[in-house]
Protein backbone atom coordinates (compact mmCIF):
# COMPACT_ATOMS: atom_id res chain seq x y z
CA UNK A 1 0.00 0.00 0.00
CA UNK A 2 1.38 3.84 -0.79
CA UNK A 3 1.54 6.27 1.12
CA UNK A 4 1.93 10.22 1.23
CA UNK A 5 1.57 10.77 4.76
CA UNK A 6 4.88 9.94 5.86
CA UNK A 7 6.79 12.09 3.48
CA UNK A 8 7.58 14.72 6.52
CA UNK A 9 8.22 13.20 8.90
CA UNK A 10 11.06 11.17 7.06
CA UNK A 11 12.58 13.88 4.86
CA UNK A 12 15.80 14.26 7.17
CA UNK A 13 16.24 10.58 7.54
CA UNK A 14 16.08 9.72 3.92
CA UNK A 15 18.32 12.75 3.09
CA UNK A 16 20.95 11.74 5.40
CA UNK A 17 20.92 8.21 4.20
CA UNK A 18 21.58 9.68 0.74
CA UNK A 19 24.42 11.64 1.23
CA UNK A 20 26.20 8.84 3.69
CA UNK A 21 25.25 5.61 1.21
CA UNK A 22 27.59 5.54 -1.92
CA UNK A 23 26.94 3.09 -4.35
CA UNK A 24 23.08 3.02 -5.48
CA UNK A 25 22.04 -0.19 -4.87
CA UNK A 26 23.19 0.10 -1.51
CA UNK A 27 21.33 3.41 -1.03
CA UNK A 28 17.89 1.50 -2.12
CA UNK A 29 18.37 -0.56 1.00
CA UNK A 30 17.66 2.42 3.26
CA UNK A 31 14.12 2.39 5.06
CA UNK A 32 13.02 3.18 8.32
CA UNK A 33 11.64 1.46 11.31
CA UNK A 34 9.65 1.96 13.85
CA UNK A 35 9.17 -0.03 17.23
CA UNK A 36 5.02 0.02 18.36
CA UNK A 37 3.97 -1.22 21.66
CA UNK A 38 0.81 -2.39 23.16
CA UNK A 39 -1.47 -4.80 24.23
CA UNK A 40 -3.78 -7.13 22.23
CA UNK A 41 -6.86 -9.13 23.14
CA UNK A 42 -7.86 -12.40 21.16
CA UNK A 43 -10.79 -14.18 21.55
CA UNK A 44 -11.40 -18.23 21.66
CA UNK A 45 -11.95 -18.34 17.78
CA UNK A 46 -7.77 -16.87 17.29
CA UNK A 47 -9.55 -13.64 15.82
CA UNK A 48 -8.52 -10.21 17.46
CA UNK A 49 -11.41 -9.03 19.82
CA UNK A 50 -9.35 -5.90 20.68
CA UNK A 51 -6.34 -3.70 21.16
CA UNK A 52 -4.72 -0.72 22.81
CA UNK A 53 -1.21 1.15 21.42
CA UNK A 54 0.76 2.43 23.81
CA UNK A 55 1.11 6.48 23.91
CA UNK A 56 -1.12 6.36 21.03
CA UNK A 57 -1.01 10.23 20.58
CA UNK A 58 2.48 9.92 19.76
CA UNK A 59 2.01 7.69 16.40
CA UNK A 60 1.35 9.56 13.29
CA UNK A 61 -2.57 9.02 12.64
CA UNK A 62 -2.31 7.53 9.11
CA UNK A 63 0.29 4.66 10.93
CA UNK A 64 -2.04 3.84 13.38
CA UNK A 65 -4.97 3.52 10.81
CA UNK A 66 -3.02 1.24 8.48
CA UNK A 67 -1.76 -0.54 12.09
CA UNK A 68 -5.59 -1.31 12.76
CA UNK A 69 -5.69 -2.57 9.17
CA UNK A 70 -3.48 -4.87 9.72
CA UNK A 71 -4.19 -6.31 13.03
CA UNK A 72 -7.93 -6.42 12.49
CA UNK A 73 -7.12 -9.22 9.93
CA UNK A 74 -4.69 -11.27 12.27
CA UNK A 75 -5.53 -14.89 12.92
CA UNK A 76 -3.14 -16.56 15.57
CA UNK A 77 -3.09 -20.59 16.56
CA UNK A 78 -5.67 -21.47 19.24
CA UNK A 79 -4.45 -20.96 22.64
CA UNK A 80 -6.08 -24.47 24.66
CA UNK A 81 -6.39 -24.43 28.54
CA UNK A 82 -7.66 -27.98 29.31
CA UNK A 83 -8.11 -29.15 25.48
CA UNK A 84 -10.35 -26.36 25.26
CA UNK A 85 -9.80 -22.83 23.39
CA UNK A 86 -10.01 -19.73 25.47
CA UNK A 87 -9.39 -16.23 24.80
CA UNK A 88 -6.06 -14.91 25.84
CA UNK A 89 -4.46 -11.02 26.34
CA UNK A 90 -1.02 -10.40 25.63
CA UNK A 91 1.63 -7.70 25.09
CA UNK A 92 1.98 -6.45 21.64
CA UNK A 93 5.08 -5.28 19.97
CA UNK A 94 5.58 -4.48 16.29
CA UNK A 95 8.54 -3.57 13.90
CA UNK A 96 6.58 -1.14 11.15
CA UNK A 97 9.03 -0.50 8.33
CA UNK A 98 8.76 2.29 5.39
CA UNK A 99 10.35 2.53 2.06
CA UNK A 100 10.88 5.34 -0.20
CA UNK A 101 9.47 4.27 -3.63
CA UNK A 102 10.06 7.14 -5.57
CA UNK A 103 9.04 10.96 -5.23
CA UNK A 104 6.46 11.41 -2.15
CA UNK A 105 5.43 7.83 -2.00
CA UNK A 106 6.70 5.21 0.14
CA UNK A 107 5.41 1.80 0.84
CA UNK A 108 4.84 0.88 4.32
CA UNK A 109 4.69 -3.12 5.92
CA UNK A 110 4.49 -4.74 8.85
CA UNK A 111 7.87 -6.52 9.37
CA UNK A 112 7.48 -8.01 11.98
CA UNK A 113 4.74 -8.70 15.49
CA UNK A 114 5.96 -9.90 18.82
CA UNK A 115 3.49 -11.37 21.96
CA UNK A 116 4.49 -11.98 24.98
CA UNK A 117 2.43 -12.70 28.15
CA UNK A 118 0.82 -10.03 30.26
CA UNK A 119 2.54 -11.68 33.35
CA UNK A 120 4.25 -14.64 34.69
CA UNK A 121 4.51 -16.19 37.88
CA UNK A 122 7.39 -15.97 39.71
CA UNK A 123 9.81 -18.97 38.64
CA UNK A 124 7.47 -19.89 35.71
CA UNK A 125 10.35 -18.07 33.15
CA UNK A 126 14.10 -17.39 32.82
CA UNK A 127 15.34 -15.00 34.32
CA UNK A 128 18.98 -12.36 33.70
CA UNK A 129 21.22 -12.51 36.73
CA UNK A 130 24.19 -11.01 34.60
CA UNK A 131 24.23 -9.50 30.93
CA UNK A 132 27.04 -6.50 31.02
CA UNK A 133 26.24 -4.94 27.70
CA UNK A 134 29.01 -5.73 24.97
CA UNK A 135 31.90 -2.77 24.76
CA UNK A 136 31.29 -0.32 21.18
CA UNK A 137 33.73 -1.48 18.80
CA UNK A 138 36.14 1.09 18.52
CA UNK A 139 36.87 1.03 14.96
CA UNK A 140 33.05 0.78 14.40
CA UNK A 141 32.42 3.78 16.36
CA UNK A 142 34.74 5.71 14.70
CA UNK A 143 33.19 4.66 11.81
CA UNK A 144 29.85 5.72 12.27
CA UNK A 145 28.50 2.37 12.14
CA UNK A 146 25.53 1.81 14.28
CA UNK A 147 22.60 -1.05 14.82
CA UNK A 148 20.96 -3.87 16.43
CA UNK A 149 22.62 -7.33 16.49
CA UNK A 150 20.05 -10.31 17.76
CA UNK A 151 21.81 -12.28 20.04
CA UNK A 152 20.21 -15.69 20.20
CA UNK A 153 21.49 -17.85 23.51
CA UNK A 154 21.20 -21.44 24.74
CA UNK A 155 21.29 -21.46 28.59
CA UNK A 156 22.13 -24.46 30.17
CA UNK A 157 20.40 -25.74 33.60
CA UNK A 158 23.21 -24.07 35.40
CA UNK A 159 22.42 -20.78 33.68
CA UNK A 160 25.54 -20.69 31.81
CA UNK A 161 25.53 -19.93 27.95
CA UNK A 162 26.34 -22.89 26.30
CA UNK A 163 26.20 -21.29 22.83
CA UNK A 164 25.34 -18.49 21.13
CA UNK A 165 24.91 -17.22 18.47
CA UNK A 166 24.09 -13.62 16.36
CA UNK A 167 21.21 -14.54 14.46
CA UNK A 168 20.63 -10.57 12.73
CA UNK A 169 22.44 -7.84 12.42
CA UNK A 170 20.73 -4.42 11.49
CA UNK A 171 22.22 -1.78 10.80
CA UNK A 172 21.58 2.18 11.19
CA UNK A 173 24.07 3.36 8.56
CA UNK A 174 24.90 2.99 4.85
CA UNK A 175 28.08 2.19 3.01
CA UNK A 176 29.30 -0.16 0.00
CA UNK A 177 27.85 -3.93 0.14
CA UNK A 178 31.94 -4.71 1.50
CA UNK A 179 31.10 -1.98 4.18
CA UNK A 180 28.09 -2.97 5.68
CA UNK A 181 28.99 -6.60 5.56
CA UNK A 182 32.15 -6.04 7.39
CA UNK A 183 30.09 -4.08 10.17
CA UNK A 184 27.42 -6.49 10.63
CA UNK A 185 30.23 -9.09 11.37
CA UNK A 186 31.92 -6.51 13.55
CA UNK A 187 28.72 -5.39 15.50
CA UNK A 188 27.34 -9.27 15.69
CA UNK A 189 31.01 -11.20 16.85
CA UNK A 190 31.28 -8.41 19.91
CA UNK A 191 27.54 -8.90 20.81
CA UNK A 192 28.15 -12.64 20.76
CA UNK A 193 31.77 -12.42 22.69
CA UNK A 194 29.80 -11.00 25.57
CA UNK A 195 26.92 -12.77 25.36
CA UNK A 196 29.46 -15.98 26.20
CA UNK A 197 30.10 -14.24 29.32
CA UNK A 198 26.23 -13.69 30.52
CA UNK A 199 24.24 -15.62 33.08
CA UNK A 200 20.74 -16.75 33.81
CA UNK A 201 18.51 -17.74 36.11
CA UNK A 202 16.43 -21.03 34.96
CA UNK A 203 12.98 -21.21 35.69
CA UNK A 204 12.15 -23.68 39.11
CA UNK A 205 8.56 -24.15 38.05
CA UNK A 206 5.66 -24.18 35.51
CA UNK A 207 5.98 -26.21 31.46
CA UNK A 208 9.15 -25.13 31.20
CA UNK A 209 10.51 -25.88 34.33
CA UNK A 210 12.36 -29.41 33.44
CA UNK A 211 13.72 -28.67 30.24
CA UNK A 212 17.14 -29.94 29.24
CA UNK A 213 17.86 -26.34 27.83
CA UNK A 214 16.18 -23.14 27.27
CA UNK A 215 16.64 -20.74 24.49
CA UNK A 216 16.50 -16.75 25.03
CA UNK A 217 16.79 -13.66 22.11
CA UNK A 218 18.50 -10.79 23.16
CA UNK A 219 18.87 -7.59 21.45
CA UNK A 220 21.68 -5.74 21.29
CA UNK A 221 21.66 -1.99 20.36
CA UNK A 222 24.61 -0.08 19.46
CA UNK A 223 24.13 3.52 19.38
CA UNK A 224 26.68 6.14 18.69
CA UNK A 225 24.17 8.22 20.87
CA UNK A 226 23.92 7.90 24.03
CA UNK A 227 20.09 8.88 24.04
CA UNK A 228 18.04 6.46 22.84
CA UNK A 229 15.33 7.26 20.00
CA UNK A 230 12.35 8.43 21.41
CA UNK A 231 8.90 6.23 21.17
CA UNK A 232 7.01 7.66 17.64
CA UNK A 233 10.52 8.57 16.07
CA UNK A 234 11.89 6.73 12.77
CA UNK A 235 15.01 5.33 12.21
CA UNK A 236 17.03 4.64 9.88
CA UNK A 237 17.17 0.77 8.76
CA UNK A 238 19.24 -1.73 6.79
CA UNK A 239 18.12 -5.60 7.58
CA UNK A 240 21.08 -7.87 7.46
CA UNK A 241 20.51 -11.64 6.66
CA UNK A 242 18.48 -13.87 8.93
CA UNK A 243 20.46 -16.97 10.17
CA UNK A 244 19.71 -20.84 11.73
CA UNK A 245 20.63 -21.60 14.83
CA UNK A 246 22.05 -24.78 15.20
CA UNK A 247 19.92 -25.98 18.45
CA UNK A 248 16.62 -24.58 16.34
CA UNK A 249 13.37 -26.23 16.97
CA UNK A 250 11.98 -26.43 13.32
CA UNK A 251 8.49 -24.99 14.03
CA UNK A 252 9.76 -21.93 15.85
CA UNK A 253 11.70 -20.69 12.75
CA UNK A 254 8.94 -18.05 11.87
CA UNK A 255 9.17 -16.38 15.02
CA UNK A 256 9.74 -12.90 14.71
CA UNK A 257 13.10 -11.13 16.27
CA UNK A 258 12.85 -7.19 15.04
CA UNK A 259 9.94 -6.52 17.09
CA UNK A 260 11.81 -7.59 20.20
CA UNK A 261 13.06 -4.90 22.88
CA UNK A 262 16.45 -3.98 22.95
CA UNK A 263 18.12 -4.94 26.16
CA UNK A 264 15.07 -7.19 27.33
CA UNK A 265 15.66 -10.99 27.66
CA UNK A 266 12.78 -12.99 25.76
CA UNK A 267 12.37 -16.86 26.24
CA UNK A 268 11.65 -18.56 23.00
CA UNK A 269 8.46 -20.60 23.17
CA UNK A 270 7.17 -18.64 26.42
CA UNK A 271 3.33 -19.59 25.80
CA UNK A 272 3.00 -16.25 24.10
CA UNK A 273 0.61 -15.75 20.96
CA UNK A 274 1.62 -17.07 17.41
CA UNK A 275 0.54 -15.21 14.44
CA UNK A 276 -0.89 -17.03 11.91
CA UNK A 277 -1.54 -14.19 9.20
CA UNK A 278 1.65 -13.48 6.98
CA UNK A 279 3.10 -10.12 7.76
CA UNK A 280 4.24 -7.87 4.47
CA UNK A 281 2.59 -4.87 2.73
CA UNK A 282 -1.27 -5.35 4.10
CA UNK A 283 -3.67 -2.74 4.75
Amino acid sequence: MKHRWLLAAMLALFSFAASAAGPGAVRKQVESSMRVTGTIEVSPDSSVLTYAIDEAEKIPEGLLGFIQQNVDEWKFDPVLVGGKAVGVRNKMSLRVVAKKVDGDTYNIRVQAASFDPLEVEDGHEITSKSLPPPRYPEAAARSGAAGTAYVVVKVGRDGSVEDVVAEQVNLRMVAGSAEMEQWRTVLGRAAVQQARKWQFIPPVAGEQADDPYWTVRVPVDFMLSTKAPKYGQWQAYVPGPRQRYPWAEKELQNDSVEALSEGGVHLVGNGGLRLLTPLGEQG
